[in-house]
C-alpha cells in the first residue's frame, strides 16, 4: 500500500538559528498522542496516509516544525510548562486554519469523555489548558459537552478564556504570529509575544477559583486581561521552603546546651569554683536555654532586622526562625519560605518578601510540626492570611485560627517581641492581630 511521502527538511525560513539537516520519519497515527515533533532529535511522528485527517495532522506537525522553538524556555517565563504545551498548540492551529487547512479535523472522538473525566475529578486548572489544546478544532465541542456532563458550572469561566485567548490571536496577522526572529533574550517573538502571553491568561485562569455567580465571572473576566489583578484561588500556595541559606551544615538540636556551673555532677568542669565560689559549684551541667519556632510574615515591604535577629539568638540560641511571603500567582516553585536561623546557625542572607502572605497555613503547619515536645511557635504577623494569588479568604483565615487556638501558637506584631513570647504563657485571645484575631475572639468554636 502507498503511503504519503513527508520532507521536514524541505520547511524552511526559520530566523532562530535552527539550521538545515536530516530528519527521521516515522509511521503515527490521527489519534491524539499519535503524532508529535521532536525539533531537538529532529523526528517527525505523523499518519502517512492519503485521507483528509491525515493530511491536517501532517500539516500540523509541519507546521511546529515551521515556528515552534527548538529548546524549552519555560525558564525564560514565570509559566507553567503545561500552560506553554498547550498555548502553543492554539497558535499553531490558528496559524494552520489561516493558510487553508480544516482544523476542524483534527479530532480523534475521545475528547468529550476526555473532558468529562477531567471535569469528574475536578481538575479546573486542565480543563482551563487543555481547552485551549484544542481550541478553534473539531474537538472544542465535543470537550466542552463533555465538561459541562460532570460540571455545567465551569462553563461560564470556560467561555471567557476561549473568548480572551481569540481576542489576543485574533488581534495579530499572520507574521506576528509566525515570527521565528528572536529578542534580547533569544527567544522567538512570535513565541514570546504569543504563546507566553497566552500561557499567562492560562495560568491565571488555572489558578483562579472557578467563579460561580455574574460578581466571580466579572472579577475572573478582569483578571485575564493583561497588567490586572489575579482572581481569587480560595486556597494556600504549595510550601516551597528554601535551606540554602545556612550553608547546608548540619543543624544541632533546636535546644542549644550550654554548661553551667552546679554543686553536684559528675564532671569536674570548673575547679577554681572551689576556691572562688561560696558554693564551691565546680561542676558543670547541661543547661537548656529557651528555644522554640519563629514564623515571620514578610509579606509587603517588611524586612529582617539583624540587630532584632541577634538579640532573639541571643536570649534563645536554640530557636528556629523561619521566614516566609508568597509572589501572587507564582508557579514557577519560587521559594515562598525560607530558614533565617537554626541551632545558632544564622544564614548568610535574608531572603525580602515575595509581596503576598498566600502560604501562612503550610507554614505554621510545618513549623508545629518542627516544633519539640512543650516547645512554643511564635507568629510574628499583623493576622491578616491571604491566598495563593494574596485575597483575604474567610476560609484560609479560620484555617489559621484553627491552628493558632490548637497549638498555642503565640502572636507577636514584630520581631522584637518574639524573645519574650518564647519565655511566656501569651494569652489565646488577640484583639489587635487582624482577621485573625477576630476570629479568636468569637465565642464559638473553629
Amino acid at each position: 500500500m502507498s503511503v504519503a511521502s513527508v520532507f521536514p527538511e524541505l520547511v524552511t525560513g526559520r530566523e532562530d538559528g535552527f539550521g538545515i539537516g536530516s530528519w527521521r520519519v516515522e509511521s503515527g497515527s490521527t489519534s491524539r498522542g499519535g503524532a508529535s515533533c521532536d525539533l531537538t532529535r529532529r523526528i517527525l511522528e505523523v499518519p502517512l496516509g492519503f485521507d483528509p485527517t491525515s493530511r491536517v495532522v501532517r500539516a500540523h506537525e509541519l507546521m511546529h516544525v515551521r515556528v515552534s522553538p527548538y529548546r524549552s524556555f519555560v525558564e525564560h517565563h514565570d509559566v507553567s510548562l503545561r500552560a506553554l504545551e498547550c498555548a502553543e498548540e492554539y497558535r499553531v492551529n490558528a496559524l494552520l486554519a489561516r493558510v487553508g487547512f480544516a482544523t476542524s479535523l483534527l479530532r480523534d472522538g475521545s475528547e468529550k469523555s476526555g473532558g468529562r473525566r477531567i471535569a469528574e475529578t475536578g481538575d479546573w486548572p486542565e480543563a482551563v489548558r487543555f481547552l485551549l489544546a484544542v481550541l478553534g478544532t473539531g474537538a472544542e465541542r465535543d470537550f466542552l459537552s463533555g465538561v459541562r456532563l460532570a460540571q455545567p458550572g465551569w462553563m461560564s469561566g470556560l467561555r471567557a478564556v476561549s473568548k480572551r485567548a481569540r481576542t489576543l490571536v485574533d488581534g495579530m496577522d499572520n507574521d506576528d504570529l509566525s515570527d521565528t526572529s528572536v529578542d534580547d533574550g533569544g527567544v522567538p517573538r512570535g513565541y514570546a509575544n504569543v504563546t507566553v502571553a497566552l500561557a499567562r491568561v492560562l495560568d491565571r485562569a488555572a489558578g483562579s477559583q472557578v467563579p460561580v455567580d455574574p460578581d466571580a465571572l466579572r472579577v475572573f473576566r478582569r483578571s485575564l486581561e493583561v497588567g490586572s489583578r489575579r482572581a481569587p484561588s480560595g486556597v494556600f500556595a504549595p510550601l516551597v521552603l528554601d535551606v540554602s541559606g545556612l550553608d547546608g551544615r548540619g543543624a544541632p538540636s533546636a535546644q542549644w546546651r550550654r554548661d553551667q556551673p552546679s554543686t553536684s555532677g559528675v564532671t569536674m568542669r570548673y575547679p577554681s569554683r572551689l576556691l572562688t565560689d561560696d558554693w564551691q559549684r565546680a561542676f558543670g551541667t547541661k543547661r537548656r536555654s529557651r528555644g522554640g519556632v519563629v514564623v515571620i510574615d514578610q509579606s509587603g515591604s517588611m524586612d529582617i532586622d539583624p540587630v532584632q535577629l541577634a538579640a532573639l539568638l541571643s536570649r534563645a540560641p536554640g530557636t528556629l526562625v523561619l521566614g516566609y511571603s508568597h509572589r501572587p500567582g507564582d508557579v514557577a516553585s519560587k521559594p515562598n519560605a525560607w530558614i533565617l536561623a537554626r541551632g545558632g546557625l544564622l544564614a548568610r542572607r535574608y531572603p525580602s518578601g515575595n509581596v503576598g502572605n498566600g502560604v501562612d497555613g503550610p507554614v505554621l503547619a510545618w513549623a508545629v510540626a518542627r516544633a519539640r515536645p512543650g516547645e512554643p511557635v511564635v507568629w510574628v504577623t499583623d493576622g491578616q492570611v491571604t491566598d495563593s494569588n494574596d485575597h483575604p479568604s474567610e476560609a484560609l483565615t479560620v484555617e489559621c485560627a484553627n491552628l493558632v487556638r490548637r497549638h498555642r501558637i503565640r502572636l507577636v506584631r514584630e520581631l522584637a517581641g518574639a524573645a519574650g513570647a518564647l519565655g511566656c504563657h501569651r494569652p489565646l485571645v488577640h484583639s489587635d492581630f487582624g482577621r485573625v484575631g477576630r476570629k479568636l475572639l468569637e465565642n464559638r468554636a473553629l
